[in-house]
């Protein structure tokens, strides 16, 4: 009888029935095991500025960070994530009570959510969306309501009437997005006012996940939620460091918001992983006081390595939905005559060399992007060219 329950009830729990294995294991796996060139899975294959992995360095030498840093984060992080917001969006933090620091963007998520959800609540999330929104959703308990983002004059939008319809007395929170996860899209002043009329309007708390806030590109602009009239107090910002300065292995990130709501969310994080990253901490701390300059050429370079790949992509034969932000590029191959993403992925690496990720698994709909298919482009250019080069088969 060994390895054998004493219980017909599956091992685990019925709230994470329906999430397997994630889609960027999945295929990262798959790209190891054919040797194609990974763009599925959203990391760069350069560090960020040596002189910000040296203060890392100089950090563990001098022991600070080396055992547990303090619960909401070393005051030198909290302070310059602080000076961020004040510096670039105008946004008055106090370090002490509306900073927390978390183990990157996922815990911020998973904390804001299990703090702020209770069994029966309504999550209002923008589809397609990063795939822990819903474990995280499920693990609290509440039920997720899709709003969905669709391709219209060159970008996937926001309809609005749509998101106004489904608000309910249930609803809790709005979970957005923006600069958008996996579509690229960035929500305009617009579009952001309308979203914070509607939170006031129905006295909804909203947790936004910025984590994209410094890759813009063209004419677009990233405005916080936070700043716009009566969200200060129901907000939830949530960044990071590592898509910010390509270290995602360090795994720093961020909430912001008022005392009630951080210290609500602390009370969440300290049971996830209580503290971490502590010499990284100080690192980001002096990365987020970077001149100005590194900001522009960071997004600069990252503009020319997605027109770079969407160049290629388009001369393969895919639709290309120029993305405003991120460094994602989502696809349509339709074009090719095919319309399952997920077989067309699990296909590439044998005719391409290349992997990239289905979007439909990340809506709840699965036929509503059943035929695009999304590919990173923080990589180097040679790793770009050679892509491109190999997609070229397709069109062939």
């Amino acid at each position: 009888m060994t390895g054998m329950t004493s219980s017909a009830r599956p091992l685990l729990n019925r709230r994470l029935a329906e999430f397997g294995t994630t889609i960027f294991a999945e295929m990262s796996a798959l790209a190891l095991r054919t040797g194609s060139i990974n763009l599925g899975q959203g990391f760069p294959d350069t560090d960020g500025p040596e002189e910000i992995r040296e203060a890392a360095v100089r950090a563990l030498r001098d022991g600070r960070g080396n055992q547990y840093p303090p619960g909401p984060g070393v005051p030198e992080l909290r302070t310059a994530i602080a000076a961020h917001q004040r510096r670039r969006y105008g946004l008055s933090l106090d370090p002490d009570t509306e900073v927390l620091v978390t183990a990157g963007a996922t815990e911020a998520i998973a904390a804001a959510l299990l703090a702020l959800l209770e069994p029966g609540d309504e999550v209002i999330a923008l589809e397609p969306y990063y795939d822990s929104y819903a474990a995280c959703v499920a693990m609290a308990g509440a039920t997720r309501v899709p709003v969905t983002l669709r391709p219209r004059e060159g970008r996937f939008r926001l309809d609005l009437d749509e998101l106004r319809d489904a608000v309910t007395d249930r609803t809790r929170l709005l979970l957005i997005n923006t600069p958008h996860n996996p579509t690229g899209t960035v929500l305009t002043c617009e579009e952001l006012s309308a979203v914070a009329a509607l939170a006031v309007e129905r006295d909804l708390l909203v947790v936004t996940d910025e984590v994209y806030e410094h890759l813009v590109f063209d004419d677009a602009v990233h405005v916080p939620l936070a700043t716009f009239p009566g969200m200060r107090e129901r907000t939830v910002t949530i960044s990071s460091a590592g898509k910010t300065f390509s270290f995602t292995g360090w795994k720093v990130g961020w909430v912001t918001g008022t005392p009630a709501l951080v210290t609500a969310v602390r009370s969440a994080k300290q049971f996830l992983t209580y503290v971490s990253a502590g010499p990284f901490q100080y690192a980001v701390a002096e990365a987020l006081a970077l001149p100005e300059a590194y900001f522009d050429a960071f997004r600069a370079d990252h503009q020319r390595k997605r027109d770079l790949l969407g160049d290629g992509l388009r001369a393969a034969g895919f639709e290309v939905h120029r993305p405003r932000g991120t460094y994602f590029i989502t696809t349509d191959i339709t074009p090719f005559g095919e319309k399952d993403a997920h077989a067309f992925c699990r296909a590439l690496p044998e005719r391409c060399g290349v992997v990239a990720v289905p979007n439909s698994v990340f809506y709840d709909d699965p036929e509503a992007g059943r035929s695009q298919v999304r590919f990173t482009f923080c990589k180097k250019d040679d790793v770009l060219h050679e892509a491109a080069n190999r997609l070229q088969r397709l069109a062939s």
